[in-house]
């Protein structure tokens, strides 16, 4: 039996649209931005005031924004920590499926025996191995065509879960590459989400590119395509091309979100900050957009001690894989 990708949410859902909008548009500022401008935000994107609200409430309660109070006023703005993660995140989102990996030929397998009534132990471990890409072979034998051997040693002596190796080896299953890709990777229904991707967003990269564009509809638009674009990382494992058929869909979906993504920067910073300036002119004049062309000038922070943040950042993606 294949191990399924979630299902494609309908439409973008309120939370991760304003994480989105924050990334692009509050990239690396210290400054908290008033909850009304934030709801006014997502208004662009037909959220109810109601919605909106709930979105902010339940994206600080995971952790990802804090909260301030000045008089009567409610601003949020990101915790500690948060800007190394976002740095990171940043970039490997913009750089995803630029190049694909090369490969030695070998899979590195991760085997485990953990007791029944260990059930948390083994469920972090599963997900720590989701996280790293790993596709279930068997169900509690994971491989992945890349060498994650040290990772998984981290995430064996983070969680302290004794019964587990890995190794690095070549031959896999008697059916050989076939069966490996069939049982641990989807990689069906991964090539149905590329596809749809690119059906939704193939005519609005045409209108991307025609001058004129409205600095609203750019910013709904741009911030659409990166909504659904950060779900790839997450869910594609990013085989070698050895694994891959000949026409796999990620380069015209990576080529299209990029178009879009980049010509729309301009138009929609400047209804970000049009927005903004109702409630604060002051913060207005601070916010700023980036491109995938500016992704080789960014650079991710010294590792540093994980925080309940890169917790909450990992349950956050746990929830496009679970």
């Amino acid at each position: 039996m294949t191990s399924s990708l979630p299902r494609g949410r309908q439409g973008a859902e309120p939370q991760r649209l304003l994480t989105t909008l924050l990334g692009d548009y509050w990239f690396w500022r210290d400054e908290h931005i008033p909850s009304a401008a934030l709801v006014r935000l997502l208004e662009e994107f037909d959220i109810s005031e109601t919605g909106a609200r709930a979105a902010l409430r339940r994206v600080a309660s995971r952790g990802l924004l804090t909260s301030s109070r000045s008089g009567r006023t409610t601003a949020y703005g990101l915790p500690p920590r948060a800007h190394d993660v976002i740095v990171a995140h940043v970039l490997r989102l913009l750089t995803f499926g630029a190049t694909m990996p090369t490969w030695d030929g070998e899979w590195t397998v991760a085997m485990f025996s953990v007791p029944e009534e260990q059930r948390d132990t083994r469920r972090a471990l599963r997900d720590g191995l989701r996280l790293l890409h790993f596709g279930m072979l068997f169900d509690a034998v994971w491989v992945s065509p890349h060498d994650r051997t040290s990772d998984v040693v981290a995430l064996v002596r983070r969680l302290d879960v004794p019964g587990v190796t890995v190794f690095r080896a070549r031959e896999m299953t008697e059916q050989g590459l076939d069966g490996v890709l069939d049982r641990a990777f989807d990689i069906t229904t991964l090539r149905e989400r590329y596809d749809h991707f690119i059906a939704t967003y193939r005519e609005e990269g045409t209108k991307a590119a025609r001058p004129g564009i409205s600095p609203a509809e750019a910013l709904r638009l741009r911030t659409a395509v990166m909504t659904d674009w950060r779900a790839f990382p997450n869910l594609d494992p990013d085989l070698p091309a050895e694994l891959l058929p000949s026409d796999w869909p990620r380069d015209e979906a990576r080529r299209l979100c990029v178009r879009i993504y980049d010509s729309l920067g301009d138009p929609a910073e400047r209804r970000f900050r049009e927005i903004l300036a109702g409630y604060s002119p002051e913060l207005a004049e601070l916010a700023s957009h980036h491109t995938f062309a500016q992704a080789s000038t960014l650079r991710a922070g010294h590792a540093q001690r994980r925080t309940e943040f890169d917790e909450n950042t990992d349950r956050d993606r746990l929830t496009m894989l679970t």
